[in-house]
């Protein structure tokens, strides 16, 4: 759910901020005049490297967000009996995945929750929160880290990335056009020598990616919530489909106990349907525990 989160509202930050950069640079004329809605070519190009660009930064700055948001603290020399076992466990589960041991992160939170990130496989993240620790037993746990590693192991933040920056390029696109429309349309009426038209279009441009950003981002949850099943099956695979229903089943009680449940429905933690549904990064954890058990052992 963080991993996701955090991905998607920095996105949304860093395409607002490159946005405001291209209006002005295009109203300055330093990218030249082929470069706004007029020329439909040369702002696509435009469109695709500001688009992929700041989905990969969005990359590059997960693992760093991911701490400093959750204050996590990563393992270096353990300082329990805990934080030793996590560390080795997860060592034991990359070998078993083949991929390289991920740095190993604890944060501060009573609730159960855990994320993987990082740009590149061979330098990735994993973290848990205390809560998790406290709340499941070590076989559930154990599944949990196969959960995320998967995740790892697929490339799932890397692909989401791709996915992202192919979205950005066409919301970065579609609402200069837009911008560009309603522009045209108020400098009719414009008497002050473009000023007006121009304001039109910078606000316009502005609220359309907004808007356009927030669709693009159900596209994204949605391809989120079908890797989840993905990474179930692959922790299934590495800790055991016992352990894994478990640890899913635990999540779902405490979940029912949590002081806060309609806060975490709305980010897939559990349960939910219908049109809230589209904006969760998991799906509700019984279809996941109903995927899991038609698996075969």
């Amino acid at each position: 759910m963080r991993r996701i989160l955090l991905f998607v509202l920095t996105n949304l930050a860093i395409m607002l901020v490159l946005g405001i950069v291209y209006s002005l640079l295009v109203g300055s004329g330093i990218l030249g005049p082929w470069a706004d809605a007029t020329s439909l070519g040369g702002l696509l190009v435009w469109a695709a490297v500001f688009g992929l660009g700041g989905s990969f930064i969005s990359l590059a700055l997960s693992r760093w967000m991911a701490l400093r948001s959750t204050g996590g603290r990563i393992i270096e020399t353990p300082l329990n009996a805990d934080e030793s076992w996590l560390k080795s466990t997860v060592e034991r589960l990359a070998r078993q995945a083949g991929i390289a041991t991920p740095d190993v992160a604890i944060y501060d939170a009573p609730e159960p929750n855990a994320f993987a990130t990082g740009a590149r496989r061979d330098h990735a993240l994993v973290a848990v929160s205390t809560g998790l620790l406290q709340s499941m037993n070590r076989d559930q746990v154990e599944a949990v880290l196969g959960h995320e590693l998967t995740h790892v192991s697929n490339g799932d933040m890397v692909t989401l990335t791709l996915i992202q920056g192919v979205l950005n390029t066409f919301v970065f696109f579609l609402s200069r056009v837009v911008a560009e429309i309603v522009g045209r349309a108020m400098a009719r009426d414009d008497r002050d020598g473009g000023g007006i038209s121009t304001i039109a279009y910078f606000v316009t441009s502005m609220i359309a990616q907004i808007l356009f950003g927030i669709l693009a981002s159900l596209i994204v949850m949605a391809f989120s919530r079908w890797r989840e099943f993905r990474a179930d099956a692959g922790g299934a695979r590495l800790a055991g489909r016992t352990k894994m229903i478990s640890a899913l089943q635990r999540l779902q009680a405490a979940h029912a106990e949590a002081a806060l449940p309609k806060q975490l429905q709305a980010f897939g933690i559990a349960g939910g349907g219908g049109f809230t549904r589209l904006f969760m990064s998991h799906p509700p954890l019984d279809e996941r525990i109903a995927a899991l058990q038609r698996l075969q052992a």
